[in-house]
């Protein structure tokens, strides 16, 4: 994993090189006005999107505690602290800190990690539909006008609502028989590659035994509202922190579709999440959204695209460093410990917890 880190690392690292001597004579950027689009900035509306930001954790933490009600009763906000701590240890190692969350949540329950895996599974499967649900309709809905190259954006979000049935509908067959779609999906691949079919097989099966967290319609009810409400509060936090740079037009009168549209565009370049280095190739691409499409200037789209970063992602940190300082807890020794145990996974628990 390392390995491929590092190869991933170099690989964007020549991209960004590349990205800069091709733009040097193409982009005029002045760094006095970048300054002062920061200092003109509202940094009351910035302040007001970062509270947000740390509210949609609290969100994560009731989520997570509701998910496992049906193993474990805990407290609502007891799991606040593995968000907290696992998305710093995100925020500062990359995505191979991921297996932080259900590896901390399996240490404080003491449920097996195989158990948090598939909720983080199911977790992140409703965090992909809801903020699909909310693009979509945000695009739909937009008055005529409102977005820009409004055809391509229109067909992407019926892309996106034909998706986001076609996700429910696998939902609802892996929840009433993921046993025979594991072994369909298993053959299936497995006439490419048999390893790949047994993957295949073992995956569906973890998220089965996930869904099994969800056993009424209230329980989906739950979880589907609490993810809304989460993304929401995600995006009320764009939208203020992109509405505060008030000394550029096309910024302070950013509307919520467009700015639903921006998060999109965030969150795709946060998929392979690189320490460090991930978070300017994230800036970049934030820039370049805000300068193609909304038409800001390449200054203050610099800046908004920054402080998006520090509020929506990076905010977390102190808070995070903090707290795993009062538990004693080491984040590069916990994701090697969580990567560790993750890895070492018998192939066939999931599949036992599903039966």
């Amino acid at each position: 994993m390392k390995k491929k880190q590092l190869i991933m690392g170099l690989l964007v690292l020549a991209a960004l090189v590349a990205l800069v001597v091709w733009g040097r004579d193409k982009i005029h950027f002045d760094f006095a006005v970048f300054r002062s689009q920061l200092a003109l900035a509202n940094w009351g509306k910035i302040a007001l999107g970062a509270g947000c930001i740390y509210l949609a954790y609290a969100f994560r933490s009731v989520r997570w505690a509701l998910l496992l009600r049906h193993n474990k009763k805990v407290p609502l906000l007891s799991l606040l602290g593995t968000q907290v701590i696992g998305f710093t240890a995100v925020a500062l190692i990359g995505r191979i800190a991921d297996p932080v969350r259900p590896y901390l949540v399996s240490k404080r329950t003491g449920l097996p990690l195989s158990n948090q895996i598939a909720v983080y599974i199911v977790e992140r499967l409703f965090d992909a539909g809801a903020m699909a649900l909310i693009f979509c309709l945000a695009i739909l809905l937009a008055p005529p006008g409102a977005m820009p190259h409004p055809e391509l954006v229109k067909r992407t979000a019926y892309w996106g609502l034909f998706l986001t049935v076609l996700g429910a509908l696998f939902l609802v067959a892996v929840r009433m028989a993921g046993a025979w779609v594991a072994s369909f999906l298993g053959r299936a691949f497995g006439l490419i590659s048999r390893k790949l079919g047994v993957a295949v097989a073992h995956k569906i099966l973890a998220f089965r035994t996930g869904l099994d967290t969800m056993r009424s319609f209230s329980d989906f009810a739950s979880v589907i509202s609490l993810s809304l409400a989460m993304w929401v509060l995600i995006a009320t936090a764009y939208l203020e922190t992109t509405q505060a740079f008030v000394a550029s037009p096309e910024l302070a009168s950013m509307t919520p579709a467009k700015c639903v549209l921006l998060m999109v565009v965030s969150g795709g370049a946060s998929i392979f999440q690189l320490p460090v280095l991930g978070w300017f190739t994230q800036i970049g691409f934030v820039t370049a959204a805000l300068s193609k499409f909304f038409g800001a200037a390449w200054e203050p789209a610099t800046a908004c695209a920054a402080t998006l970063l520090l509020v929506t992602f990076l905010s977390i940190i102190p808070v995070g460093l903090a707290w795993a300082q009062f538990e004693h807890v080491s984040l590069r020794k916990i994701t090697e410990e969580s990567e560790q145990a993750s890895e070492e996974l018998p192939a066939d628990e999931p599949a036992e917890a599903a039966n």
